[in-house]
């Protein structure tokens, strides 16, 4: 007796079978991938929105680092200077 598993790979192993579900399936594939199509943009294009913004923090973070460590080092300097 052949299982459940064995009876679907047989199934699936002709070729006239797989060309009638993937004819199917289009129709229903296009749908979805029509209806979603405009969301996916957005989803694009707020990934990109998202990276720019955080390379912006980063640019800024690295910039307020370095000030400090001019200040710290300045300060550090005039504190030798005047002992």
């Amino acid at each position: 007796m052949t299982s459940i598993r064995d009876t679907c790979i047989n199934f699936f192993k002709d070729e006239n079978i797989k060309k009638e579900i993937k004819e199917i399936v289009k129709p229903i594939v296009t749908t979805i991938y029509n209806e979603i199509y405009l969301y996916l943009w957005f989803i694009c294009i707020y990934h990109v929105f998202l990276i720019f913004i955080v390379l912006a923090n980063l640019y800024l973070l690295l910039r307020l680092i370095q000030t400090r460590r001019k200040q710290i080092t300045e300060n550090y300097i005039s504190r030798d200077s005047s002992v």
